[in-house]
């Protein structure tokens, strides 16, 4: 599996289960992120904790997810960005936005290190 196809099944594999619930977006997240972990979101909201991040996933699953336009670039052999743009929507909430996310190579398996969300 190229590098590419691996780093975008595993991002399709965190919005599975951010689709399914709770329990299965955090489990996702406690094996997927890095040790050293940031994320940018929408409002200015900064999280560098990985636990924080991990308990933060266990909010009410997204009802649709679409994505589009997925890229990766590849900064060498042990990190790479996705970026992508996608449409969720749970209950009359619907979001839309750029994604980004940088994974590292750690111990031989990917786990995301930075993500970033700009809303459009």
């Amino acid at each position: 599996m190229t590098t590419r196809n691996e780093l975008i099944e595993i991002e399709h594999a965190g919005w599975d289960a951010l689709r399914t619930s709770g329990e299965a977006a955090t489990a996702h997240y406690a094996t997927s992120l890095a040790d050293d972990v940031l994320m940018l979101l929408p409002g200015g909201l900064v999280i560098t904790d990985r636990q924080q991040v991990v308990d933060s996933m266990g909010g009410a699953p997204w009802d649709e997810v679409q994505i589009d336009d997925e890229r990766v670039l590849e900064l060498g052999d042990s990190a790479a960005v996705v970026s992508y743009r996608a449409k969720a929507r749970r209950g009359d909430h619907r979001y839309e936005a750029l994604f980004n996310s940088t994974y590292v190579r750690e111990n031989g398996d990917w786990h995301l290190a930075l993500h970033q969300q700009t809303p459009v």
